[in-house]
């Protein structure tokens, strides 16, 4: 374990000198096969190698008529819209006759509805006289006569449970 008791010692740097001497003669190696790395001779005779600072070329302008991607796109999709379009209207004209006479008989098929719901209570009413024997007309004495019905509901409360009477008269 280390003694906490004394300071560290002091840190020397050993300084490269400037100008080597004959016995330590330092030769740079210049690096090769590197891109963008160069080496250079500083004023004090140091050469200094790392990496050169070339200015980026300009990203290469859109010549002035070219034309947009999605204007590509669209021309070449605009004819094969069309041909749909113009296929379905040939489809249509083959099926115009079979259209209109669905339409006809849509048509008949709600005529025949509204015929049904009014002449079945006409139908009902005509054998009901017609069985009781209420003709209402001519000789003999006939009295009509209505009932009435009359609820009386009450609840209490949003939800509360209604009670009533339903009265016959």
């Amino acid at each position: 374990m280390p003694n906490h008791t004394h300071a560290p010692a002091p840190v020397i740097h050993h300084p490269i000198p400037l100008h080597p001497t004959a016995h330590g003669a330092v030769v740079p190696a210049a690096p090769a096969g590197l891109p963008a790395v160069t080496s250079v001779q500083l004023p004090d005779g140091r050469i200094v190698t790392g990496y050169a600072l070339t200015p980026t070329p300009p990203a290469p302008a859109h010549p002035a008529g070219s034309v947009p991607a999605w204007a590509k796109t669209t021309a070449l999709l605009a004819p094969t819209v069309g041909g749909g379009v113009a296929a379905g209207g040939i489809g249509l004209s083959y099926a115009a006759p079979g259209l209109i006479a669905m339409s006809h008989a849509l048509w008949s098929a709600a005529a025949l509805i509204v015929a049904t719901v009014i002449a079945i209570p006409l139908a009902l009413r005509t054998a009901h006289r017609a069985i009781t024997g209420n003709h209402g007309s001519g000789g003999g004495s006939t009295v009509w006569t209505t009932t009435h019905i009359t609820q009386n509901i009450t609840a209490t409360g949003l939800f509360g449970r209604a009670n009533g009477n339903i009265n016959h008269r």
